[in-house]
C-alpha cells in the first residue's frame, strides 16, 4: 500500500472533522446562529466521508454504495460551508435561503446521477486513493456537479474571510481575529485544490492533503475563539481605560 493511500490520513481527519463538528454543535447551541448550524452540516460530511476512506482502506475493500455515499458528501461539503459564511455575512435571510434551495436542489441531482451511473470498479480497488475516478471521467455526469459545490463555495468561503479581514482590521479589538480568517482562507484553499488534483486524475496527495486542511481549518475554529475572549477582554480594558480618564477630569 503506498504511504498516500494508507488508512492512517483520513482516520485523524475523521477525528478532527469531528472534534469540529462536535465544537460547531456547541456553539450553535449557545446562539442559534443559523451560519454555525450549515457549517457543522458541512464538516459532518467531511467527518462521515473521511471515516468512510479510513474504513475502505483499512478493511482492503470499496463497497459501491458506501463510495456512492462517500463521494456526494465529500465533493458538495464546500456547498454548505459556504452557505454557513453567505448566512454568517449576509444582512437578509432571503439570499442564503435562496442559495441554500440551490445547494439541496444539486445535491438531490447529484445524488440521482451517483446511484444511476454504473462505477468504474477498477478504479475502486484498495491502496488507491479513488477521489471520484470511479464515476468516470472529470467532464462526465455526474461528476462534472461538484463543481457547482466547490466554485460558490469556494468563492464564498474566501470571499467571508477577507471580508472578515478588512472588518476586523479596522477595528483594534477585533484585529486579533484576521489570523483566525488567514487560516480558514489556507485551509479553503488547501480542499479547493486537492478537489482540484483530484478531478485532474492525480489523487497522490489527496487524503494528506485533506488530513492538513481539515487541521488548518480548525485551528482557524480555535484562534477564533480564543481571540473572541481575547477582544472582549479588550473592549473591557479599553471601557476601563476610559471611564478612568473620564473620572480624572472630573
Amino acid at each position: 500500500m503506498s504511504f498516500w493511500s494508507g488508512w492512517g490520513w483520513p482516520a485523524a481527519t475523521a477525528v478532527i472533522g469531528f472534534v469540529y463538528v462536535g465544537l460547531l454543535l456547541a456553539q450553535w447551541n449557545r446562539r442559534r446562529k443559523p451560519h454555525q448550524l450549515a457549517w457543522a452540516v458541512g464538516f459532518t460530511f467531511y467527518a462521515v466521508a473521511a471515516a468512510m476512506e479510513f474504513i475502505s482502506e483499512y478493511t482492503q475493500h470499496w463497497d459501491p454504495t458506501v463510495y456512492r455515499i462517500y463521494i456526494v458528501l465529500a465533493a458538495s461539503m464546500v456547498g454548505f460551508l459556504g452557505l454557513g459564511t453567505m448566512y454568517l455575512v449576509s444582512k437578509r435571510r432571503v439570499i442564503p435561503t435562496l442559495f441554500l434551495v440551490y445547494v439541496l436542489g444539486c445535491l438531490a441531482v447529484f445524488l440521482y446521477g451517483t446511484f444511476t451511473t454504473p462505477l468504474l470498479m477498477d478504479a475502486l480497488k484498495p491502496g488507491i486513493v479513488v477521489g471520484g475516478a470511479a464515476l468516470g471521467s472529470g467532464g462526465s455526469f455526474p461528476r462534472i456537479m461538484s463543481l457547482f459545490f466547490n466554485i460558490p463555495g469556494t468563492l464564498l468561503l474566501v470571499g467571508g474571510s477577507l471580508y472578515s479581514i478588512i472588518l476586523f482590521s479596522k477595528n483594534p479589538a477585533y484585529r486579533y481575529r484576521v489570523w483566525a480568517n488567514v487560516l480558514i482562507i489556507v485551509g479553503t484553499l488547501m480542499i479547493a485544490a486537492a478537489g482540484t488534483m483530484a478531478r485532474a486524475g492525480t489523487t497522490q496527495g489527496l487524503y494528506a492533503g485533506e488530513m492538513v486542511a481539515s487541521g488548518v481549518l480548525l485551528a482557524g475554529f480555535l484562534v477564533a475563539g480564543t481571540l473572541e475572549r481575547g477582544s472582549k477582554t479588550a473592549r473591557a480594558e479599553g471601557r476601563a481605560q476610559r471611564a478612568a480618564s473620564e473620572a480624572g477630569e472630573a
